[in-house]
């Protein structure tokens, strides 16, 4: 009988034995943790075609030797490619007679300058998308299964205190129950967390990187607006 009593405990019996206010508990970690996988397996894989997308687009570029070859690089990449969106926004700026023209070298310098650096901007804007969710999960899912286990040790220790059976195989029980929202809490949080510090880590590199381009895309065009060299970047990395 008593293995009975004890096999008669788990999740399910959980499930039936909870209030209104346990379910809202479960709900929100079960909110949590689907938006949270969602944003890990498309933030993975869409970092994973843009770092195939960028290493292309830069190999290819590095190798052009005229602005029609570039063009036509700038054409065929793919959509949203931040690199060569930069080298797009250079060209149009090199090609501005009202700015390439107006007055001093550092009126063009300072232009794309600010061209180079707004789109940086935006791109670490988007490369930050989810991040705060997944700091929320991973902070709070655990504080949200402990209540959750408070909530229900206390909905248990009533339920035995108006039974009157408040011996230790009847307290056990209902209390391990309980235990198992701050189990939920972890499982929510630990995958988040460990998400955000990959995805953080990857966005510092991917920025650094961009930084790098940029800054060589800026040497390369205002070595253009001098008219010292044509638009070759093979020739700047020989």
């Amino acid at each position: 009988m008593e293995q009975t009593a004890v096999d008669g405990f788990g999740f399910s019996h959980f499930l039936m034995g909870t209030d209104g206010v346990g379910r809202v508990v479960l709900v929100v970690l079960l909110v949590l943790s689907i938006a949270s996988w969602y944003l890990i397996f498309t933030r993975s894989i869409a970092n994973t075609l843009a770092h195939q997308s960028a290493n292309s687009f830069v190999d290819q570029f590095w190798a052009t030797d005229s602005i029609a070859q570039v063009n036509a690089l700038i054409n065929s990449s793919a959509p949203h490619n931040i690199y060569a969106t930069l080298v797009k926004k250079s060209i149009i700026a090199l090609q501005d007679k009202d700015i390439s023209n107006l007055s001093s070298e550092g009126a063009f310098a300072e232009y794309i300058t600010r061209a180079l650096e707004n789109e940086v901007d935006k791109e670490v804007a988007n490369s930050e998308y989810g991040l705060t969710l997944l700091a929320s999960a991973g902070s709070a899912a655990p504080y949200v299964g402990l209540f959750g286990t408070v909530w229900g040790i206390y909905h248990a220790l009533v339920q035995i205190g108006m039974s009157g059976q408040g011996t230790l195989d009847k307290v056990a029980g209902p209390v391990g129950e309980a235990l198992i929202m701050t189990a939920l809490g972890l499982a929510v949080a630990i995958p988040a967390v460990l998400a955000y510090n990959a995805l953080n880590k990857r966005n510092r590199d991917w920025i650094a990187r961009l930084e790098s381009f940029s800054h060589e895309l800026y040497v390369l065009m205002v070595i253009k607006s001098k008219g010292k060299v044509d638009i070759n970047p093979s020739s700047l990395r020989k």
